[in-house]
This record gives C-alpha cells, sequence and structure tokens, in this order.
C-alpha cells in the first residue's frame, strides 16, 4: 500500500474514529477497547471499542425511538439516504478498499469486489422504499381486504470476518430501507471495514441519529442482544456453532431469527468437463481469500478418469499463486485471520495426512500465512472431508460415475452451496436436482452470490431463511392483515 492510499482512507475515516468509538447517536467513547491489528504485518490500525450489555440495551432503546420516526417518513426522503450513501462510496473507493485489504487480510482484487457488490446492495435498498409492500385479497363486497408489509422495529445483526463489509451491508442497508432501525455487532477482527465504515458512509449521507448502532463486542454483547425487548429480530452471519447458540438464544425471547451459516461445499468435475476452465474455477473457489469463505469449494470431487492429470495441475497452480501482504496488488493469497485459526487449518491437514491423504503442494505455515495446498487421495473418514477448514486447501475426492458424485457431495450435514463443471448442461442439471444445497451453480464454481439473489442454505447451513434480493422484503418485515367496511356488521349477539 503507498502512504497516498494510507492517507486517504485515514481522511474517508478520521483518526478520531479509530480511538476506541462506538456510533450510534454519534460517536461515543467506550470504556472498553482492543486493538485493530492488520494481519499481514502485526501492526496496530488503531483502538476498537467493545460494547457491553448496558451499551447494547441503551442502543436498543434509542433505535426503537428513531425507528418510529424513521418508518413515518416519506419514501423520497429514506430513498434519498441510500442514494447519498452510494455516492459517497463511490466516491471513496479506493479509501474503503484500503481498509479491507488492511485489516481482513484481503488481495485488493477480492476488496474491490466486495465493496462492488456492497455498494450494489446500497443501490437495490434505495429502491425498496418505493416498491410495493402488500396485497389486496380476494373477499366480499363492500370490504377491503389487504395484507401489508409492515418493519419489524428493531433489527439486530451480527456480521462475520471474513466478508465483512458485504455480509454487514447486504442486511443493514435493507433493514433500514424498509423503515427499522438497526443494531450492528461486526466481529471485532474487522470491527473497523465491517462496522465503523458503514457508520462513516450513513453518518455523511444524513440517515437520523440513533437509527443505526454499530457496536463491536464479544459474546455478553451479541447475548444481550438477543434477549433485550426492544429487538425484534436477530440476523446471524457466521460459524454453525455460533449460530446454534444465537438461534436458542433469540427463539427463547421469540425472536425473528436469520441464520446464515457454515458449508463444506463441494465443486464436481465430471469426465466431460473442459479442464482448463475447470482449472480455474476449482482454483478460485478454493483459494479465494485464503479459503474463508462460507461458500469457498470445501471439496473437489474430480471424475477418476480424469483425476490423475488434474489433480497434477492444480497442484501446479496452487504452488504458483504468489502469497504475501495483500498491500501488493500482485499476491493472490494473504494472511488468514488470526494464529487460531492458522493453527486448525495446519491440524486438520495434518491429520487428514496422518490418515493417509496424499500432499500435492503445500502444507506448510508461517505465523498467518498458510501455504496454497492441495490434498489428494481423501476418502470421507478424513477430517479435510468433513470438516470446514476455512483455510487455503484443496481437497480432492474422486468419483466413478455421476450416482457416487451425488452421494459425496450430500455427505455432509451443510447445504449452502455447490456446483458442478460438464460440458453436458443436462448431464450437470440432473446431478444438480439431487444435490441438497441452497445454491447451486453449473458451469461456475462455489463462490457466487450477486445481490439481486436470494441466499440461503439448508441444513447446518442455515434455518432456511434467505437474504438478498426479493427475500429481503420477507426477512425484514412482518405481515399485518388488514380489513376495511363501511360500516359495522350487525353480529347476532
Amino acid at each position: 500500500m503507498t502512504n497516498t492510499s494510507a492517507q486517504d482512507a485515514a481522511e474517508f475515516l478520521p483518526e478520531k474514529y479509530l480511538s476506541g468509538m462506538f456510533y450510534g447517536n454519534g460517536w461515543t467513547a467506550g470504556d472498553d477497547t482492543t486493538q485493530a491489528i492488520e494481519p499481514a504485518t502485526g501492526k496496530e490500525l488503531g483502538q476498537i471499542a467493545l460494547a457491553n450489555a448496558e451499551d447494547v440495551a441503551q442502543a436498543a432503546k434509542s433505535a426503537r425511538r428513531a425507528q418510529r420516526e424513521w418508518a413515518a417518513l416519506t419514501p423520497d426522503a429514506r430513498a434519498e439516504v441510500f442514494l447519498k450513501a452510494l455516492s459517497i462510496g463511490q466516491a471513496h473507493f479506493e479509501d474503503i478498499v484500503t481498509w479491507l485489504v488492511r485489516e481482513s487480510g484481503s488481495a485488493r482484487a477480492k476488496a474491490a469486489f466486495e465493496l462492488t457488490v456492497t455498494l450494489k446492495s446500497i443501490q437495490l435498498a434505495a429502491a425498496m422504499p418505493h416498491q410495493a409492500q402488500g396485497l389486496v385479497l380476494p373477499t366480499t363486497p363492500g370490504r377491503i381486504n389487504m395484507a401489508r408489509r409492515r418493519p419489524i422495529g428493531v433489527v439486530g445483526i451480527i456480521s462475520p470476518f471474513n466478508f465483512p463489509l458485504y455480509l454487514a451491508m447486504r442486511a443493514v442497508a435493507p433493514a433500514l430501507a424498509v423503515g427499522n432501525a438497526v443494531i450492528l455487532k461486526p466481529d471485532p477482527r474487522t470491527a473497523i471495514c465491517g462496522g465503523l465504515v458503514i457508520a462513516r458512509l450513513f453518518e455523511l449521507a444524513g440517515l437520523p441519529s440513533g437509527l443505526l448502532h454499530v457496536l463491536p463486542g464479544g459474546s455478553e454483547a451479541g447475548e444481550a442482544l438477543c434477549s433485550d425487548p426492544e429487538v425484534g429480530m436477530i440476523q446471524f452471519t457466521g460459524s454453525t456453532g455460533a449460530g446454534r447458540m444465537v438461534g436458542q438464544n433469540a427463539s427463547r425471547h421469540l425472536k425473528k431469527v436469520s441464520l446464515e451459516l457454515g458449508g463444506k461445499n463441494s465443486i464436481i468435475v465430471l469426465d466431460d468437463a473442459d479442464i482448463d476452465l475447470a482449472l480455474r474455477n476449482v482454483a478460485w473457489g478454493v483459494f479465494l481469500h485464503q479459503g474463508q469463505i462460507c461458500m469457498s469449494a470445501g471439496r473437489v470431487l474430480v471424475h477418476e478418469a480424469i483425476a490423475e492429470d488434474f489433480v497434477k495441475a492444480l497442484g501446479e497452480k496452487a504452488a504458483a499463486l504468489p502469497m504475501g501482504d495483500p498491500t501488493d496488488e500482485n499476491i493472490a493469497i494473504g494472511p488468514l485471520i488470526n494464529q487460531r485459526q492458522a493453527d486448525h487449518v495446519a491440524k486438520v491437514v495434518q491429520e487428514s495426512l496422518d490418515a493417509g491423504a496424499t500432499l500435492v503442494t503445500g502444507g506448510q505455515g508461517e505465523k498467518l500465512f498458510y501455504t496454497p495446498t492441495v490434498l489428494a487421495n481423501v476418502t470421507p473418514e478424513m477430517s479435510a472431508f468433513r470438516e470446514e477448514i476455512f483455510g487455503p486447501v484443496a481437497v480432492v475426492t474422486t468419483f466413478a460415475d455421476d450416482a457416487e458424485a451425488v452421494k459425496l457431495a450430500n455427505q455432509t450435514e451443510y447445504g449452502l452451496s455447490a456446483a458442478i463443471q460438464s460440458r453436458n448442461v443436462s448431464r450437470a442439471m440432473a446431478i444438480g436436482e439431487q444435490l441438497q444445497t441452497g445454491l447451486l451453480h453449473i458451469n461456475d464454481q462455489t463462490v457466487n452470490d450477486e445481490v439481486v439473489n436470494p441466499f440461503g442454505g439448508v441444513g447446518a447451513s442455515g434455518n432456511g431463511s434467505a437474504i438478498g434480493g426479493p427475500a429481503n422484503w420477507e426477512e425484514f418485515t412482518e405481515w399485518q392483515w388488514v380489513t376495511i367496511k363501511g360500516e359495522a356488521p350487525a353480529y347476532p349477539f
């Protein structure tokens, strides 16, 4: 990163906001703070305020008051805020990308893509206040029968570290657009690019005070958000283990809950696939952002007729990927988010090697960097086949026919994303119809999101809810049935 980039980022997000500040009713100093660390270098980027239960309670009360006035505004007034936020985000594109690269360890290409889809989510949210918000239902003459969508009130959003900006904004923007207030709890590891950047965008766009609160924090803040009576809904994106706890806590208080969780996603390479294109799709799906994506291709299922040559070529491609500090634009593989994650990747790889997997390339770690790795001869009993690794590891398993490919792909509790590579689209679709997955991509890879699409998984990948595109109205509002008559009926008693 050049000095100019660092200076630009500082101008968008002034240094005072990086000294332990919350955002809600303006910027407020927090009592407890933690360092924001650049994973590639270990340098401190600033101080992040950590919210406690009392901070959440105060924010919820403030948000509930502000929400009533916000929901009563005209559609034009609400839409204008999003259009301004979009313009500000476009003007500060390089500034925001710099924060994503430095704090999340993202390669610049991934960061630029993440910001692009983030801005698209703001753009789509700007249109929501002017969209139809209900239905006129059939009824008897002389009566108007309607079902209309109404905001939930206060929506709590708990977002992860891996796509920190987009996975927060894809919920924040539509939730606000339909008339809710929002309390966002970003992961403390990426609280700048996944939290303070969002606060700053909406502050500059003129969002009324108290409508958006950004409160980084740990389990105490998350539990408080799930239990607070002023919060009507929780939207959580993160690991399946944490999601189960969030779901239990929020459901106990009768809150609406949306869970978008982990995945052990398969990309199936059939024997009739274009090998060069399949290799490029597999490499992208496995190694993008060091594999730290819920949609990453956690299993590469390859037809045995092409497996030997395919694995060799995949190993060569992986070994050629440049790894290092992602502020260098030529870098493809950056650091993992922290040492705990790096240790987890190394553990799963070693366990699988001990169980008989073959190391084709990689398998080495230094600090937070783990070399792009290809494991061959992986069987369903091995850790690499079963566990979500969240690291740059291609897990290759072979199959003899289409039926076995389906069996292997479905041999998991997860059900988020799947992809199939084949020149025969009909054959690929026939396989896809049998896969237990919320997202299916024919002749593409598993890491896909275009904002306009409903996004959600099944099984351990989610609770059947979806977020994005046409699903947003369903997700962030609740139905109200309304009937109107000119005169009250004369009931028998």
